[in-house]
């Protein structure tokens, strides 16, 4: 059996050696702003640095006490090293657009990019559903929390979920590859996603679209659909309470949750829109700013 961990760098190797060395991708700046570049670097690279400080701050507190060693904190830590592994998907291409004014890289290079920030995102999207199932279980069975979130099933949640998101682009990424492209293809970020890149493929990418429809139907969607049950089962349990005091009070434990799938999603659903529909490119800067952030709303 193959891990995703172990099969990376037999696809980086295929993609050295096929035609993925014979073209450039440009990457592009904010429309409108591209004689100031180094002005906008200057905010957008501001709040990755509060990100990586915060998360890491975050993580550096939960792992020495065995106090936080909750379900709660135990996914929080989760969403933390997503965000980071997002941040630092993202980060190098726009640093050096924004800052460098290097905005050619290689196909490879692209393609990685690509891979880790899609797996990244996939896997902050399956933290958000297991965070939500920690709350219906808080709240609809608290007579067995203890026993159905134990630390051992959500280190085999965790694990299921890197194995989950690595392990669905692995194929979208070898694929990709062999595509043919022309030797200079124009982005519309500073930073590759699977849409922008494919739009800009010279040959049939039935087969891409196919599989990319299925991986997100499969995770983005699905994991949206289920953390919306879980919010219809809370509901419902939490105006059977007869006391409106405690379904208040339960109801006000998700309040933070609720506003950082909000804040995960919209971004994410408008540039996909965007990628179908329109050619704006500011939302696409919006999502990777703001959702490795959002962790703190649950502080």
């Amino acid at each position: 059996m193959i891990f995703p961990g172990q099969a990376l760098p037999k696809v980086m190797a295929v993609l050295n050696n096929n035609n993925a060395s014979s073209f450039i991708f440009i990457l592009m700046e904010l429309p409108g702003l591209e004689t100031s570049h180094c002005w906008t670097a200057i905010p957008i690279c501001s709040i990755y640095v509060v990100s990586l400080l915060g998360n890491i701050t975050i993580m550096y507190i939960v792992k020495p006490v065995s106090s936080l060693h909750t379900p709660r904190y135990l996914f929080l830590s989760m969403l933390s090293m997503a965000d980071l592994g997002l941040s630092a998907s993202t980060l190098p291409s726009m640093t050096a657009v924004f800052f460098l004014g290097q905005r050619e890289v290689g196909a490879a290079t692209c393609f990685t990019q690509l891979f880790f920030i899609h797996t990244f995102s996939i896997i902050e999207s399956s933290v958000l559903f297991a965070m939500a199932f920690d709350h219906h279980v808080a709240i609809r069975e608290l007579l067995c929390y203890a026993t159905i979130l134990t630390t051992k099933h959500i280190g085999a949640i965790g694990l299921a979920i890197v194995i989950r998101s690595a392990a669905l682009h692995l194929p979208l990424f070898l694929i990709l590859g062999r595509r043919q492209f022309q030797p200079m293809n124009a982005l519309s970020h500073s930073y590759c996603v699977h849409p922008d890149v494919l739009r800009l493929a010279s040959s049939s990418t039935l087969v891409d679209s196919g599989f990319g429809l299925f991986v997100m139907l499969s995770t983005l969607a699905l994991d949206a659909v289920l953390i919306l049950l879980s919010y219809m089962l809370i509901l419902r349990t939490v105006l059977s309470i007869s006391s409106n005091t405690e379904g208040l009070k339960a109801f006000n434990t998700c309040i933070s949750h609720s506003c950082a799938v909000l804040l995960f999603y919209t971004p994410l659903v408008s540039l996909s829109m965007i990628h179908h529909f329109g050619k704006k490119k500011l939302p696409a800067q919006v999502y990777t700013c703001f959702s490795p952030i959002y962790t703190f709303l649950f502080l």
